[in-house]
């Protein structure tokens, strides 16, 4: 006798999603993901930086100026000594500034990893400065390092110079010792948490390990460790460098005087009464930009180089 439950159709099954395709539609939803903060960036960030190509290369109907394409403000602007000075200047502040905060930053989130007395409080402690805005550190330079301040009116107190106004002139000068500290004490922290996060994502077993075989302190740091915190420090300093660049309030401030930065240049062509002269203001803006992005690109270019070489992609 058959069995009845054998002429009964097996349910059809869908066929089962490949590897591939299940990569694809994730990736395809990543990207779907992306395209709101892409779209504002490209409006606004873009469309900012077209307008401001253009303006440079001599189109502002709006000023009564239509030479496009006109290479005249960049000739005039790289044709002064001064631009250069004024480019020196800048660099020399951003380099120096981001160079100290990640020697500072570095060495706290190293003693940040270890255990210490009152270490959660030191954990609240160092991030303070990234609550308070620039301005307000400016404020905090001119009041402790001005003459007249707090600094030198100790130094009088203890019978180190007889007058405040003897003091040595840290604000107002091209050496910027006060716009560096400012930079440096804000963005210290900073720097201290992306290197203090990523050693807590590797651990501390590596290190360990070289400690027990008996290389010293500094080799385990150059050979070890650092290699590992390299990607937070990468990151951290492209963004402090590239703040640097483009500040504004602290040079302007705290500087010198004649001659400015190019980000001071560029706002005193665009406070001039000649209309014109933003002209001349965006092709400092845009120069500016040239200028980080060439140094930015050929950073990242000598790190990608240096993570082929170890091995990481």
């Amino acid at each position: 006798m058959s069995n009845p439950l054998a002429t009964v159709p097996e349910p059809v099954r869908a066929p089962k999603r490949t590897l591939a395709e299940r990569q694809r539609r994730a990736r395809y939803w990543q990207i779907l993901q992306l395209v709101p903060m892409m779209a504002v960036l490209l409006v606004l960030f873009g469309g900012a930086l077209f307008l401001a190509v253009l303006q440079s290369l001599g189109f502002a109907p709006w000023f009564g100026v239509n030479t496009f394409p006109d290479f005249s403000f960049f000739g005039a602007l790289w044709g002064s000594s001064t631009f250069w000075v004024s480019l020196w200047l800048t660099l020399y502040y951003a380099t120096v500034s981001t160079i100290l905060a990640l020697i500072f930053g570095t060495l706290l989130a190293l003693a940040l990893v270890k255990t210490f007395p009152s270490k959660t409080l030191y954990k609240y402690l160092y991030k303070l400065p990234l609550m308070i805005p620039y301005t307000v550190g400016i404020a905090l330079a001119m009041i402790m390092l001005g003459n007249g301040g707090m600094l030198s009116r100790l130094a009088a107190f203890f019978g180190l110079i007889d007058d405040p106004s003897q003091f040595i002139q840290i604000l107002k000068t091209h050496y910027g010792w006060g716009i560096i500290a400012v930079y440096v004490w804000k963005q210290t922290p900073f720097i201290t948490l992306a290197v203090y996060a990523v050693l807590l994502g590797v651990g501390r077993e590596t290190e360990e390990a070289a400690a027990i075989l008996g290389a010293r302190k500094y080799r385990i740091f150059f050979s070890v460790t650092l290699p590992q915190i390299l990607p937070g420090i990468v990151s951290s300093t492209l963004i402090c460098f590239a703040f640097n660049v483009g500040a504004f309030e602290a040079p302007f401030i705290l500087g010198g005087g004649f001659p400015d930065t190019l980000p001071v240049v560029a706002w005193r062509y665009f406070n001039d009464a000649d209309y014109t002269l933003q002209l001349q203001g965006m092709a400092t803006v845009v120069s500016i930009g040239m200028v980080a992005g060439v140094i930015l690109f050929s950073y990242l270019a000598v790190y990608r180089r240096y993570e082929r070489r170890m091995g990481r992609n």
